[in-house]
């Protein structure tokens, strides 16, 4: 077993590795679909996927994705038809693809108390760019969540909904003024990255840092309702009622 696996990555992933498998690896959090046992693509419900990073930057227009989903999808060719449509460059797309793959893969492989499946066979419809070894996934994984750790140790703020904290604070670059401007005391970081149209995790960095700095936290959870035993609900409608007819009944 691997070192990035014995770390608590994914032992089952390095097992489909080193089968050189083909396939999609389920978790709670994503999946990683592998072609040969390298990892060909990935998506997690955490990331903006390929659609939301090309054309919200403006590298592909909304109808020409949808075009190229529509006549190369069936055949999983979308990423090669946009670049044979002039739409995209080989170098613009493998960068993309890349950088959205390790995105979705740091979620897909977070811990997690959930199942694990593989569906051999099964591939993604946008096609094969550039196949990455498993043990490259698994080393940027284990990289990011050390940089995470070391600008701030509270995961909280991964994913739950962010609120500003008044107060002057630091100065703050452009970019991630952007990223700040977006917490409103509901949206969680996902949420943010999807109205900015950047990968997840760099967001992710943006908001430890903000967090860092003083200027957001996490939202607390609301405190559950306590539930009074039956005994000590006398405000309750129905008791009250059941009350005043015994009341009445014993005065008869």
């Amino acid at each position: 077993m691997s070192t990035a696996a014995s770390a608590g990555v994914s032992p089952m992933l390095t097992r489909l590795a080193d089968e050189q498998a083909t396939g999609a690896l389920i978790r709670e959090y994503g999946t990683l679909y592998l072609e040969g046992g390298r990892v060909v693509h990935a998506e997690s419900p955490a990331t903006p996927g390929m659609d939301v990073l090309l054309t919200a930057g403006g590298a592909v227009q909304a109808e020409r994705w949808s075009e190229a989903v529509d006549r190369a999808g069936a055949r999983q060719r979308v990423g090669r038809y946009l670049v044979e449509q002039g739409r995209l460059t080989d170098g613009a797309l493998e960068l993309c693809h890349l950088g959205a793959l390790f995105d979705a893969a740091y979620f897909t492989l977070a811990p997690s108390s959930g199942p694990s499946r593989f569906r051999y066979g099964a591939s993604h419809w946008f096609g094969t760019v550039r196949p990455v070894p498993v043990a490259a996934v698994e080393r940027e994984t284990l990289r990011r969540r050390e940089l995470l750790r070391r600008i701030w140790p509270e995961p909280d703020t991964d994913t739950a909904p962010l609120s500003r904290i008044a107060g002057p604070g630091p100065t703050v670059p452009p970019r991630r003024r952007r990223v700040l401007d977006l917490v409103d005391g509901a949206r969680t970081a996902s949420q943010i990255a999807l109205a900015l149209g950047r990968p997840a995790f760099h967001t992710l960095v943006d908001l430890r840092r903000l967090a860092a700095g003083g200027l957001v936290a996490a939202v607390p959870e609301p405190p559950a309702r306590a539930v009074p035993p039956p005994e000590l609900a006398v405000d309750s409608p129905d008791v009250a009622l059941l009350h005043r007819l015994r009341a009445g009944l014993e005065a008869l």
